[in-house]
């Protein structure tokens, strides 16, 4: 990496964000990017963030841009499930040059995706030997498997890995094997990713878990771990104690996408099985709500679907719940489902081993295995001790200061001032 050693580099830094999942979405890459651009900025350095989205008004656009938020130029009908898809990544780096050439003397590109307005993020920090920083936040091997119908899986990975290559070099490919690219389609995913990181000058993931995967599938730049965290700003002030006494009613919350990676089905096919001494509600959206909305309805069971909401709604609904619930399985990197239950004392419900890295030990319940079955022995063992609410709640409260953007953004300030001065 060039960097001209003359240049002045204070604490104060100039840094732009660069991501395909932002604008006109909800989701933990979202609530990551916003909790940091707010975190540094109270520090005070200077954030952008450009965008993919979907048109917006003039109206829009200059509230946006008083929040230094850019949407970059946009498919205006093409998009991927309900994520706004960014025009050719050399239409982007002309487009920010023409009307940002300020962003030549930043500090600092901050890359949170793989797609079009990433990819343009990564090349244009090279063109003007500027870091680059590169966040992997997901598996989207396993997104894509979710997403994309059975027969076109392979097709689809091909296809954006090609378009990925045609921007960023492909200098490892990974192959089939026994592990977690088991599928042609899985394999390209792979290769996608860790080309991608491969082309940063840093590659930071939220969890352990997920820089070991990336390093094993041949990611060669330094990884550095940086878990998420929680808005200072909407840090709820000395939350009670979660109780559950003896024949009282279990209150369930699910404040994650309503959908097939998040495994909704599989959670109501469990919950079917207990004793109808619980209430669910779930608050978010998702290519499986109205097909759960239907089995809830068709099996009588108490589960209220809010659809997407403000989060000072959600909040109170968070506070109010005794069990927190993520059930994904070999998909979330790091939940932030999880943090936000630990900020409000919430103990938290899932199958998925490797989230035992986000929460404090003894502030969970961990099915067996990732079944429906293994999750109504969990839910069932939970309703005949009803003392472990109290006592996983008091570990959540312990712990929740740890999950402070606040004390999280210093690591990431280091980070960046190394890098710079590097």
């Amino acid at each position: 990496m060039e960097i001209d050693k003359g240049k002045e580099y204070n604490y104060i830094m100039k840094i732009a964000f660069f991501s395909d999942c932002y604008l006109d979405l909800t989701g933990g890459i979202k609530s990551s990017i916003d909790a940091q651009k707010a975190a540094l900025e109270k520090d005070g350095h200077t954030v952008y963030v450009f965008s993919s989205s979907f048109p917006k008004t003039k109206e829009q656009l200059d509230e946006m841009a008083k929040n230094h938020i850019f949407p970059v130029p946009s498919c205006r009908w093409a998009f991927r499930g309900l994520t706004p898809v960014s025009r050719r990544p050399e239409i982007i780096e002309k487009w920010l040059m023409k009307n940002f050439p300020e962003i030549k003397n930043f500090d600092v590109f901050y890359v949170h995706y793989e797609s079009g307005c990433s990819i343009a993020g990564l090349r244009l920090a090279k063109k003007l030997k500027i870091p680059s920083v590169q966040v992997m936040h997901g598996r989207e091997d396993m997104g894509e498997g979710n997403i994309i119908p059975f027969g076109f899986r392979t097709i689809v990975a091909i296809l954006l890995n090609w378009f990925h290559s045609w921007y960023l070099p492909h200098n490892t490919t990974i192959h089939r094997d026994n592990y977690l690219a088991d599928t042609i389609a899985k394999a390209k995913m792979w290769t996608l990713m860790v080309n991608h990181a491969n082309y940063a000058d840093l590659v930071l993931t939220p969890s352990e878990h997920f820089r070991k995967k990336l390093i094993h599938y041949g990611v060669k730049k330094v990884i550095k771990v940086l878990p998420n965290g929680y808005p200072d700003s909407k840090f709820p002030k000395n939350p009670a104690v979660k109780t559950l006494k003896p024949g009282e009613e279990l209150r369930i919350i699910w404040h994650s996408r309503v959908s097939a990676e998040k495994r909704m089905m599989p959670f109501l096919r469990a919950l079917k099985q207990v004793p109808n001494k619980y209430r669910m509600d779930v608050y978010g959206g998702g290519g499986d709500f109205f097909r759960a909305k239907r089995f809830t309805k068709r099996h009588h069971m108490k589960v209220v679907f809010h659809g997407n909401v403000p989060f000072d709604i959600l909040k109170e609904a968070i506070n109010n719940a005794e069990l927190d619930v993520l059930v994904s399985y070999n998909f979330d990197t790091f939940g932030m489902t999880l943090i936000e239950a630990e900020a409000y004392g919430v103990p938290v419900f899932f199958c998925d081993p490797d989230m035992k890295e986000v929460v404090p030990s003894g502030s969970y319940i961990l099915s067996a295995d990732q079944s429906f079955e293994k999750m109504a022995e969990a839910l069932n063992d939970l309703l005949a001790n009803p003392d472990k609410i109290e006592q996983m709640s008091k570990v959540m409260l312990a712990h929740r200061d740890e999950v402070l953007i606040s004390k999280r953004i210093k690591i990431l300030e280091k980070l960046f001032s190394d890098i710079i001065k590097s």
